[in-house]
């Protein structure tokens, strides 16, 4: 077992004690506030958030024109009991309020109406939020026009906790190699449509009686509940369409939600459905194999001694990528109050993306050439990166590789349903509590692929322009828009299959307050909560070829071929007019000559499974005082985990092998378990301090933590008995327990009028980097010939636990101007570092140094509009090929319109990617200063009409 606790775990405490002191002693000379009352109900609660949203609103003016805010009060109208917010100004008057009043650091979106979150998606409304980065792919697949990660103040989105309703929410994802490769932690929330949401808190700073699990921050999606409608009964709809300019098509979307309460408030049903369909296209180009050195015997290097060890790009290819998406599912929530001071809820909701994708990729194949070539007619080389080159066609030299993936039935889905009670036991005691489950499912159940060869005889060049595409193409003629023309024979059959990845939970909690109201001692919180958790993909099909599969391929005819305006975005000069197989043509393929058998094609490297219990329990003092407020806590946190994962040889945890009759494997393949149990203590506060009626002050400290990624406990690992060297995932990694400060500033100036600045500092101790570490793994050699067990140590190379730190500040500054306009902007600066257990620094996963975010709108009674551009810096993104990869900068701009036709019935226009940005990824190659191309891609614009009615 491991305790983990630090001193600063017992120093958090002490040192917010002593400020709240120092602090209370400043804050209580302020005339502004009253002390509040302790013993106010929830109705009480949301009155007095009604009263304060009003009273800040008929502040004396600081500006004559805000006279238009009390005018049009329908417009940040929020009755007793009701959730609706409705335009833009009651949707940051709302969030604004809530943010001012919270005790801990938060930042709120709120809806402006029934199925309105200002953005198609979570995740893109959170982008607009100071300190939030967002990402648009979750592995390795490069990034698209739809957002689909959250991540705080530049760290990996693993690190950031996304609850619903503020508990965990099952997700897997449909990209397979989310699926089997890079398996982490973070929640899809291409899941999570915004038709479902009420509103969105982002928690910055941690209170002992959140979940763990959030070493950045907790992002909570809160849904509404059916007792919170003013009226019995409610409806509201949408219907309208995507037109995406790329594939150059339009499709449905249409969302509906219904709402019943009795009259006398008591009982209440809540239904939603969503369905909404989309088609994606993505031009790309792709240094897919990496970048390699040339090999400094090598003919070219022994006849141009400059090329010895100079970096050269591999499988460099025109890409497109086209997917339908369709997302639909559903939410019913009921919710009964029997008495006035206890009240039952369910909850239950479903949401499934299916993602049919088509992915080709035409490419020079350098590795294939390079190191055997010696007829190179002209080549430069700078930084010892080889930028341009030429290679005369010699006939038994392949120069290029095409491959087609189709993927027909890829999806993700995800579910849950929880039972609260919700119990005021006395006027001194109330008492929470809730069971639940979750599921989330990721398929893959097959990939047809067809690889072909092309290009023998014919050579190749390539001529580099900075980070931008590169120009490049086959000599002796060739033509790319039929197999003829490029010289096209059958090469391989690939492609994983019958994945089914599984993340399933389960939990139970009891949460209690407890009303003390002595002085300024105002409240208890305790809880505890058990939940198990079990992320696993049980089988991975490996297809390879059968039977007389390349006189059936090289027999069948292309039906297909890239568009027309295909790459038009590029400037650079690569293969455009390209043939290729249909999706269902690669389907008649594999039926017929991929081999999928069992157990021959059985592919332990993509299976895997980690099972967790955890149990909780928490203890949090509330204090308010006159001018002040804050909490001081602690959340004890168990996690009894197992690892199950397969390596090549033996080892010491070994209790299954060796498993028989895989082809990647005819010795065998073994079964590991791993079992480990660790605790941690994890302390919090906040205070904070109203430094006059509109100067809001808070400080924060914390340990918070996240769990190791399944990939990374549970890859597979693959060792050598003659280098006694391997690579894999590590069952031993023990989480990542970050050490949290915050503080800062907010002066709430006038009505929806905010200048914020806030410092942060995040110790990261346990980060996962790579390094080589000693494992003791079975050498199967050694033990053949000794006649006994020999075990040796083996270097591996994979994930351990290292350190990290991320500091920065963040900057916001909103307003209104005038009767009718506003302005909001934010700037957030994060510097992030990894240290590995050697002491070597490296880059920090997700760490934009520069993120901002600007804003402007317009919204009178009938009409709205807004234009927001989104910045995010150069941020590292990971490792391909054993070489450092990052994103490069880059912009998007947004626009929404929308016109209130009547009071039950509005159209509006929402308008995505409109500068069309290019996303560009690059590589840092070791012993050169350059920085060479790695995918660069353009998604195009996006456009969303759709007619809003309520009744």
């Amino acid at each position: 077992m491991n305790y983990r606790k630090t001193v600063l775990s017992a120093s958090i405490i002490a040192a917010l004690c002593l400020s709240g002191a120092a602090m209370a002693q400043t804050a209580d000379k302020s005339p502004h506030k009253q002390k509040p009352d302790k013993t106010k109900t929830k109705a009480d609660k949301i009155l007095s958030l009604k009263n304060a949203i009003a009273f800040n609103d008929a502040k004396p003016q600081q500006d004559a024109n805000q006279k238009n805010d009390q005018d049009e009060s329908k417009d940040k109208a929020r009755n007793l009991g009701t959730i609706n917010v409705n335009g833009i100004r009651g949707s940051l008057t709302l969030s604004l309020q809530q943010k001012k009043d919270a005790v801990s650091n938060i930042d709120v979106v709120t809806a402006e109406d029934i199925g309105k979150l200002p953005a198609e998606n979570v995740a893109d409304a959170l982008q607009r939020l100071p300190g939030v980065n967002v990402g648009t792919s979750s592995a390795t697949e490069g990034g698209f026009d739809e957002n689909d990660r959250v991540s705080l103040r530049g760290t990996n989105p693993n690190l950031t906790l996304t609850t619903v309703n503020g508990h965990l929410i099952g997700t897997a994802d449909w990209f397979v190699l989310s699926q089997v490769q890079t398996v982490g932690r973070a929640v899809s929330y291409g899941l999570l449509p915004a038709e479902i949401v009420k509103e969105v808190v982002v928690h910055k700073t941690s209170e002992a009686r959140f979940l763990a699990g959030g070493a950045a921050g907790t992002v909570d999606v809160i849904t509404r509940k059916p007792l919170e409608f003013s009226k019995s009964f409610t409806g509201a709809a949408k219907v309208g369409a995507v037109y995406a300019d790329l594939p150059g098509d339009t499709s449905p979307q249409a969302s509906v939600l219904v709402n019943f309460k009795n009259d006398r408030n008591t009982f209440g049903v809540m239904a939603q459905a969503f369905y909404e369909k989309r088609h994606l296209r993505r031009d790309g180009q792709e240094v897919a194999g990496g970048w390699f050195q040339i090999d400094p015997s090598s003919p070219i290097a022994t006849a141009h001694p400059d090329l010895a060890n100079a970096w050269v790009p591999n499988l460099l290819g025109a890409t497109e990528f086209t997917q339908t998406r369709v997302r639909k599912g559903g939410m019913v929530d009921v919710e009964f109050q029997p008495a006035d001071n206890f009240t039952l809820n369910f909850n239950g909701f479903y949401s499934k993306l299916e993602a049919a994708n088509f992915n080709t990729n035409f490419m020079l194949w350098t590795s294939q050439f390079a190191n055997q070539a010696t007829a190179l007619t002209g080549y430069t080389v700078q930084n010892n990166v080889v930028t341009a080159a030429n290679f005369a066609g010699e006939p038994n030299l392949i120069y290029g590789v095409y491959d087609m993936i189709s993927r027909p039935e890829a999806s993700s889905q995800t579910s849950y349903i929880t039972v609260d009670g919700d119990w005021d036991v006395n006027s001194r005691l109330n008492l929470k509590a809730q069971l639940g489950t979750t599921e989330g499912i990721g398929k893959s159940p097959a990939q047809d692929v067809v690889e072909m060869n092309m290009a023998q005889g014919y050579g190749a060049h390539w001529n580099m322009n900075g980070l931008n595409a590169i120009g490049w193409g086959f000599n002796n003629g060739a033509t790319y828009n039929s197999p003829a023309g490029d010289g096209a024979v059958p090469g391989w059959i690939f492609g994983s299959s019958h994945l089914k990845i599984e993340d399933k939970g389960s939990w139970g909690k009891v949460d209690g307050t407890v009303f003390v109201n002595n002085g300024d001692f105002s409240s208890i919180d305790l809880g505890v909560r058990y939940a198990s958790h079990a992320r696993q993909s049980p089988i991975a099909v490996a297809a390879g070829p059968m039977g007389d599969w390349q006189m059936g391929i090289s027999a069948l005819t292309p039906a297909g071929s890239y568009p027309g305006d295909y790459a038009n975005d590029f400037s650079a000069d690569f293969p455009r007019d390209i043939w290729r197989f249909t999706p269902a043509q690669l389907a008649e393929i594999n039926s017929k000559y991929a081999n999928r058998q069992l157990p021959e094609r059985l592919y332990p490297n993509q299976m895997y499974s980690v099972g967790e219990h955890d149990s909780a329990a928490y203890l949090q003092a509330n204090f308010a005082g006159e001018s002040w407020s804050g909490n001081l806590g602690v959340r004890l946190v168990r996690t009894d985990e197992n690892v199950d994962y397969y390596t090549s040889t033996p080892t010491e945890f070994t209790n299954r092998g060796p498993i028989l009759g895989s082809a990647f494997y005819p010795s065998g393949f073994y079964g590991n378990q791993y079992q480990n149990t660790y605790t941690n203590l994890l302390p919090s506060g906040n205070l904070k301090v109203d430094l006059s009626r509109d100067l809001v002050f808070r400080v924060a400290a914390s340990q918070t933590l996240t769990r190791p990624n399944y990939s990374a406990l549970a890859g597979y690992i693959s060792a050598s008995d003659t280098s006694h060297t391997g690579s894999g995932g590590n069952p031993q990694l023990n989480p990542l327990v970050s050490t949290n400060t915050d503080m800062s500033l907010g002066w709430y100036f006038m009505p929806r009028g905010l200048v914020s600045f806030d410092l942060f500092n995040m110790d990261l101790d346990g980060y996962p980097t790579f390094a080589t570490h000693p494992v003791q793994l079975k050498d199967m050699q050694a033990s053949t010939a000794a006649g006994h067990d020999v075990f040796a140590t083996y270097a591996i190379t994979s994930p351990v636990n290292g350190k990290g730190n991320v500091k920065g500040f963040e900057f916001s500054y909103q307003q209104p101007i005038g009767r009718y306009f506003g302005f909001n902007a934010n700037y957030t600066y994060a510097d992030g570092h990894t240290t590995e257990p050697s002491g070597e620094q490296g880059p920090l996963f997700g760490a934009s140094e520069n993120t901002y975010n600007a804003q402007v709108y317009f919204e009178n009674s009938a009409f709205s509009a807004r234009l927001t551009y989104t910045y995010r810096s150069a941020w590292y993104a990971g490792v391909s090929h054993a070489t450092p990869y990052y994103m490069d900068n880059a912009g998007y701009l947004s626009a929404q319109v929308t016109y209130n036709i009547n009071e039950w019935m509005s159209v509006d226009l929402t308008m995505l990617n409109l500068n069309n940005p290019q996303l560009t990824y690059f590589a840092k190659l070791p012993n050169s200063s350059m920085e060479v191309p790695f995918s660069n891609y353009f998604n195009g614009r996006q456009y969303y009409l759709a007619l809003h009615f309520k009744f």
